[in-house]
């Protein structure tokens, strides 16, 4: 249930910069990506590549729609990611033979095997983080709530 809309605040510290959610998301999402670039660039991907990776790592062959839902992200913004991903051998792309209007996007045997080595960085962030394992689950939990709550605002208004 959403929360009701509280009175304004008079404080002015409501204002303050590290005050905000937003900020404190932001900001951590950009230190979160600043912190895996240089053990992504081993693997010769970007972060939003490796978000595609591990989306087909649960589950290989995806059409492009499934895998924007999953990742938030529009065909516009998802099929550049794809085709390099393409390009150096890690996902292949086919019209689905049931319905030629989808694409689905499905790993190569060198990017199932990629997988094996995204696993060290886990455990060099979960390191990093120096959050224990049930924090760091606590922290995703809450955190997925938060985008659903946000998502859910978002369509109702």
């Amino acid at each position: 249930m959403p929360a009701k809309p509280s009175t304004p605040s008079t404080d002015a510290s409501a204002l303050h910069l590290d005050n905000q959610m937003c900020f404190a998301l932001y900001s951590a999402s950009l230190t979160m990506t600043r912190f895996y670039q240089p053990l992504l660039r081993k693997l010769k991907v970007t972060y939003p590549q490796y978000l595609v990776l591990l989306v087909l790592w649960e589950q290989d062959a995806q059409s492009v729609s499934e895998l924007g839902e999953k990742l938030f992200l529009d065909s516009g913004t998802l099929t550049p990611l794809l085709k390099r991903l393409e390009s150096i051998n890690y996902v292949r792309r086919a019209r689905d033979a049931s319905d030629e209007r989808r694409v689905i996007a499905s790993l190569t045997p060198a990017g199932r095997a990629l997988r094996q080595r995204a696993l060290t960085l886990h455990d060099q962030v979960a390191c990093a983080t120096q959050c224990s394992a049930s924090d760091r689950v606590s922290l995703t939990r809450q955190l997925g709530r938060l985008r659903s709550a946000l998502r859910e605002t978002l369509i109702s208004r």
